[in-house]
């Protein structure tokens, strides 16, 4: 028996997490375990969850978020496929609660499959959620194939570069993703490091790129935050099949973006 069983709500949301998973692996964004996506459901937790004692010992995740105490999150477990997810969400990833220490958590439900590897970039990113207010409750992380192949360039890796390419490309990139593309150096995944910059980031973007590894998002939810990251690689795709048959894209004017910008009050 799951504890999803009789709290449609709560399933509703991890629901939207494995169609999401399907849709990074039919895309090639999420090879063997790459991945993760982290959902914040403290809203959809009942008393009866609250009361139900952990099933695995607490684990610290190297950091302390006064932010998350209290709260609960649905993570796709560590070394679990996107493409097993979406089958069996619950077989591969796990609800979590932050302990009073706030700087660990332990597991509650279904079973003690360890979260993902970057859980200390994802609960900075919630941490910073909840400061600004925003009502942002998912962040997800994948490797777009064309975007991540674009930071093999350096030179668009200077600060709003490959977001004013890629923004020129079609209409839809600047009205759907207004805040661009922020760029973090190569660091190593899983470090403290990587959630301080990534945080740092997220503070101008809601998607942010890491340099030769993949993207982060942040939404209201988790269908927003993957829409966000298709939009943008759909731009790369442009700028990629435009190099592919022998010219360099003209894209749009700065005057075109600014009237789409005045237009949709972005």
């Amino acid at each position: 028996m799951s504890v999803l069983d009789t709290r449609e709500a709560l399933k509703a949301e991890i629901d939207k997490v494995a169609e999401v998973a399907s849709y990074l692996w039919e895309k090639g964004w999420a090879e063997r375990n790459g991945g993760n996506i982290v959902v914040n459901v403290t809203e959809y937790i009942d008393d009866s969850m609250r009361a139900m004692p952990a099933i695995s010992d607490s684990i610290s995740f190297n950091m302390v978020l006064p932010n998350l105490k209290g709260c609960w999150f649905y993570c796709k477990g560590t070394n679990r496929r996107m493409r097993d997810l979406a089958r069996f969400p619950m077989d591969n990833g796990s609800l979590i609660r932050i302990c009073d220490d706030c700087a660990s958590y332990e597991m509650v439900a279904d079973k003690a499959v360890k979260p993902t590897s970057e859980l200390a970039s994802h609960l900075a990113m919630h941490s910073l959620m909840i400061t600004r207010g925003n009502g942002y409750k998912a962040s997800m992380h994948t490797h777009p194939i064309e975007l991540v192949a674009m930071t093999h360039n350096r030179e668009f890796l200077g600060k709003d570069v490959l977001t004013r390419l890629l923004w020129s490309m079609i209409p839809e990139t600047r009205a759907f993703c207004p805040k661009g593309l922020g760029i973090i150096p190569y660091k190593m995944p899983s470090s403290v490091e990587l959630a301080d910059a990534t945080v740092a980031q997220l503070n101008e973007y809601d998607v942010v790129m890491w340099e030769k590894h993949g993207v982060c998002s942040v939404a209201p939810d988790v269908m927003e935050a993957f829409d966000q990251i298709d939009v943008l690689n759909k731009a790369a795709l442009i700028y990629i099949a435009s190099r592919n048959m022998g010219f360099v894209p003209e894209g749009m004017s700065d005057a075109q973006m600014q009237e789409l910008k005045e237009a949709f009050n972005l």
